[in-house]
Parts: C-alpha cells; sequence; structure tokens
C-alpha cells in the first residue's frame, strides 16, 4: 500500500517545476509556455521519515527501505477543456486512480511569466480546475447512467434500478456544479460502488499548493489568504511552497536542506508538507520491520489490526497469521534494540484483533 498524488492546474502556474523539485527528477520539462507536458509524468518518491534513520543506528542494517508516494503530473487543463480547448481533458483519467488531488494555483506576480488567463487570481483558477474536474466526472457517470438504463429496462435485474436511482440523484448534484464529495448519500453501498468504479475526481480528497516566490514563503500575500479561506470553507489544506526553492534543495544533504529552510523561516519542505497531509487526509500510519537485512516502513491505514498490517508485507502473512510480537518505537529506541526491549519487559505478544499504532515495530507469527 502506497499514497498516489495526482498534480492538476493550469498551464505555467509551476507545475511541473513543482513535479521536478518534489521528484527531485528532471523528466517533466518545463517551459514558460502552455502544454510543455504532453505525457503524464510519474515518480516514486520515498517518505521522508526520520525515525527509520534512528532505528538504522541501533540494527545497522544492510539497507533502509522507506514507504513510497507516487506523483502523478499531468498536462496543464483550460477552461473549456471538456469541449476540446487545450488539450482537453484527457489526462485526467491518469489520475483517477490517485488517492488525493494536489493542485498547484500560482500566488505570486511576475511579469516574465505569462499567465494563460492573463492575470493572477488564485480562486478564478480554481473555479476553472475544479470545473473541469466536475465535468469528467458527469461524463463518466453519464455513460454509466445509459448502460444502467438499459440493464433496469429488462425488469430482471433489480440491482441495476436500484443503481441507477442513486447514479440519477448524484447527476443531479453534480448538474448543481457541486462536487461528489459533498453528495447527501455517500454511505449508500449503491454510491460506493458507483465511486469505486469510477473513481470520481471531484469526490478525492484536495490538497491546494500556493505556489509562491521566496518573498511569500515570509508571509503569506494576498492570494494565499485568499486561497486559504476557500480551502477552509471547503474543508480542504493549503501547503505553501515556492517551487524554484523546492528545485534548489535538490542535491542539498538533510543537514543543508534544513539550515537552508531555517533561514528562510519555514519549518518544512513542500514534499515533507504535502506527503504529511496526504497521509493525514487518507488516515494512514507506518509500522517498522526491523532486522539486519533491512529496517523498514509499512504503510497501512489508522485502525487496522494486526493480521491485516502482517498482509500489507504478503497476504499469506493474513492468512496463516497467529501472533505479533510488538515494541514500541519509543520503547525499542530507549532501550536499544529487540534484545533489551525483551529483557526489559517491553516487547508484546498481540493477536488477531491489535489495533496497530504508529511507529510500532513487528515481528509476524503465521502458518501457512
Amino acid at each position: 500500500m502506497g499514497l498516489s498524488i495526482g498534480i492538476v492546474g493550469l498551464p505555467n502556474v509551476g507545475k511541473s517545476t513543482t513535479f521536478n523539485a518534489l521528484t527531485k527528477t528532471q523528466n517533466a520539462q518545463s517551459a514558460n509556455y502552455p502544454f510543455c507536458t504532453i505525457e503524464p509524468n510519474k515518480a516514486i518518491v520515498p517518505v521522508p521519515d526520520t525515525r527509520l534513520e534512528e532505528l538504522a543506528k541501533i540494527v545497522n542494517p544492510q539497507k533502509i527501505q522507506h514507504s513510497v508516494v507516487e506523483f502523478v503530473d499531468i498536462a496543464g487543463l483550460v477552461k473549456g477543456a471538456s469541449q476540446g480547448e487545450g488539450l482537453g481533458n484527457q489526462f485526467l483519467a491518469n489520475i483517477k486512480e490517485t488517492e488525493v488531488v494536489l493542485h498547484i494555483v500560482r500566488c505570486f506576480e511576475d511579469s516574465n511569466i505569462t499567465h494563460v488567463e492573463g492575470s493572477i487570481d488564485p480562486l478564478r483558477d480554481v473555479e476553472i480546475i475544479e470545473t473541469e474536474l466536475l465535468i469528467a466526472d458527469m461524463q463518466s457517470l453519464q455513460k454509466r447512467i445509459e448502460r444502467l438504463n438499459r440493464s433496469a429496462k429488462s425488469g430482471t435485474d433489480k440491482e441495476a434500478k436500484a443503481q441507477l436511482e442513486v447514479a440519477l440523484a448524484l447527476l443531479a448534484h453534480i448538474e448543481k456544479g457541486s462536487p461528489v464529495r459533498e453528495f447527501n448519500d455517500k454511505s449508500n453501498e449503491w454510491f460506493l460502488l458507483l465511486d469505486r468504479e469510477l473513481r470520481f475526481l471531484s469526490n478525492k480528497e484536495i490538497i491546494y499548493g500556493a505556489n509562491v516566490d521566496e518573498q511569500g514563503l515570509e508571509s503569506d500575500n494576498e492570494f494565499v489568504l485568499q486561497l486559504k479561506q476557500y480551502a477552509k470553507n471547503s474543508g480542504a489544506e493549503v501547503v505553501k511552497l515556492c517551487s524554484k526553492i523546492e528545485e534548489e534543495l535538490v542535491g542539498l544533504s538533510e543537514e543543508e536542506q534544513a539550515e537552508f529552510l531555517q533561514e528562510l523561516g519555514v519549518s518544512e519542505s513542500g514534499l515533507d508538507a504535502i506527503i504529511r497531509l496526504g497521509f493525514e487526509k487518507l488516515g494512514l500510519i507506518s509500522y517498522f520491520t526491523a532486522g539486519v537485512k533491512e529496517v523498514r516502513a509499512w504503510t497501512i491505514h489508522k485502525g487496522d489490526k494486526a493480521p491485516v498490517a502482517a498482509g500489507v508485507i504478503h497476504k499469506d502473512f493474513e492468512k496463516g497469521f497467529i501472533r505479533a510480537e510488538v515494541i514500541s518505537y519509543a520503547d525499542f529506541v530507549k532501550y536499544g534494540g529487540e534484545s533489551k526491549s525483551k529483557e526489559a519487559g517491553a516487547m508484546r505478544v498481540e493477536g488477531k484483533d491489535y489495533i496497530v499504532v504508529d511507529g510500532d515495530i513487528m515481528h509476524f507469527r503465521f502458518n501457512v
């Protein structure tokens, strides 16, 4: 299990520059004109977690394996994309499988960098993109309704009729300009089935990336304040970042990065903030395995029980789960490893009903 984040935004707002910086790659061409990204760009990024390094100091493993995040960058969208303007919304399918949408919004003025709409207006830009996401959802839902209509008319498919009723209610909701995430019947089993199959874009968690200049990192400018108020009203989060600064962080050591960010008055990089918020939004946590071969982080959902956590390593671990040997991260560090933690009575044996806690160091016993 990993976190997958789709990056969207208007052309020329710093989307590809941000992608390059966040992923520490340069395979997304950046240029001062629209549509320079014409194929979806994907990159796998390790999840920053200082606890892994602390565990490695104790265990001295052959390798350290972080959890990972997949970033998917698509071509910039413009107003009217669903009607064929620009490159159209053909690339939106590439982010249907992501869990979180990172919406990059330009929040700085620079006469040397053109804006596709001719001026800086974060709320207008947000409305353009979110309208295109909504239209994409409406189009996929309409196609499903056509198929459900045919099945329901046969008179023998009661499930199609029940699903059609929910689909029509959802379509009416979308046609009012409301995102799927605000639909009032989201617990309905037929809605859940529709969302699982169609992966509605406007039902995904959104993080707004306010792309600012260096001065904008020090204090919120008027554009950032507007975006934060909009996000607050819609229950979303804003990460303030400077894509140029993020690029400068590439290649620096962790110590140098920390010093650089401190000089700017920033506590964490854009990457760290985005991943942290992504984990929070989706209710994700990490547990660890620690041995001489590797120290590794595994991503699960908060509330998952021990067998489910074991299944992330291998399904056979879940099927044949017997018990889990658990040491908290704090105790593992305090006592200096597994054997000393065991001697101190800090290792617990937990069964199938144990709910895994973020930071647990776990060893599973199973029999298949």
